[in-house]
Parts: C-alpha cells; structure tokens; sequence
C-alpha cells in the first residue's frame, strides 16, 4: 500500500486497466460510503465501445468528450451526496481532465496488480467489451500517479473487503461524501 495526501472533500476515483476491479471496489465503497457509484464504461460513445469490442483502443480524441462527460456527472454526484467512480484514469492528463470536468477535490484510488493476474481475469470475464487482446495498451498507456497527486496504489490482487478497508483507513474520514 502506497499513501500519497488525501483530500478533505469531493468524490472518489478507483482507477487501473481493466479487468482490475474497478467496479467491484467502487460499488463496495459507494454503499459504505453512502455515495452514488459512478460507473465510468457507461459514459462511453457507442463509436467507443464498438471500437473495444472489434479489439482496438482507444486514442485520446475518444478519451476526451468521455472524461469530460464522466467528469461532470461526477461533479453533479459529488454535489448532492457524494459519489464513488470507476473509470480507468490510465494518463496524469485523463486525470487533470476528470478533474477539470468535475469541479470538486479528486482522490484518486489506483488498482495495480500483476499483468498475468489481470489477464486470467479478464480472459474469464463475461458481459464486457473490453478484450485480453486490449491489456497490454492499457498497461502502456498507465501512468502510475504522482507523488504530487491525492492517490492510493494498492494491490488489486487482494479482496475486495481488505481494498475497501485500505481505502477508509486512507481516507480516515477525510473524504465526506454528502
């Protein structure tokens, strides 16, 4: 577990490649959190998810009206009782963006784990566009955060249950979802 500064308010970002558990831990958080979770693959174009689902990444002409339209409904989330997201946040300037769209505090909740691991799971995925064919893109385009930005790196590898409670001790009550 990596601690970096936390925020003292806005939203939550889990972020890492797919096939992480992005949605899981969100979810997870969300509910303990009693914010809204934001799922991040729903704010894709259709152009977008059929570009995925015929095996080709996306470039950041793709990437952008997306981070901008999952910023805002997180900034709107953040507003009224908080929100948990799941989205992907793979460069420093998706994040920037998310952040910009948003207009509230990020912190930012990296799930990285072995490239193999990440495999397995989403060669046994079902119900998801995003392909094994796809990884290592995603694990090129990762820019692991800053030690200037409000992020945690953790093991992706581990439960559920023990990332989300990494997570709260992390937080330790500074992030106050509405």
């Amino acid at each position: 577990m990596v601690h970096e500064e936390r925020n003292t308010g806005g939203a939550l970002v889990i972020m890492g490649v797919s096939g992480c558990g992005k949605s899981t831990l969100a979810a997870l958080l969300a509910s303990r959190l009693g914010g809204a979770m934001i799922e991040g693959d729903d704010f894709h174009a259709a152009v977008s998810v059929a570009k995925m689902q015929a095996g080709h990444a996306l470039d950041d002409a793709d990437r952008w009206p997306w981070l901008d339209r999952l910023g805002a409904a997180i900034g709107v989330a953040a507003q009224r009782k908080g929100a948990v997201a799941a989205c992907s946040a793979l460069k420093r300037g998706y994040r920037d963006r998310l952040r910009t769209a948003s207009a509230v505090p990020l912190s930012f909740v990296l799930l990285d784990t072995e490239p193999g691991e990440i495999a397995r799971r989403l060669a046994t995925r079902t119900g998801h566009y995003m392909s094994v064919s796809l990884l290592d893109s995603q694990l090129a385009t990762l820019e692991r955060p800053g030690a200037d930005e409000c992020a945690l790196t953790l093991d992706a590898g581990r439960s559920p249950e023990m990332l989300a409670a990494d997570v709260l001790v992390w937080l330790g009550g500074a992030l106050r979802l509405r």
